[in-house]
């Protein structure tokens, strides 16, 4: 993923994509973590983005779930 995810993208995904789609970010999250403490980031703003990425998914997979409980 080399931009950001629109929501509006993400709205069209299933709950499955979207657990998928959110555990593969907090693996590259994790990944550019370590490149940072090791020294070798070349992308620093791809960390912020990743975590504005991550806030969208949780925030679409949220509303989903009230939108089933009520």
């Amino acid at each position: 993923m080399a931009k950001e995810t629109k929501p509006a993208e993400l709205r069209t995904k299933t709950i499955d994509e979207l657990e998928t789609l959110l555990l593969e970010l907090r693996r590259e999250q994790f990944n550019l973590r370590f490149q940072r403490a090791a020294g070798q980031n070349e992308g620093v703003g791809r960390v912020r983005l990743v975590r504005r990425d991550i806030a969208r998914v949780k925030t679409i997979m949220a509303a989903r779930k009230r939108a089933q409980a009520a």
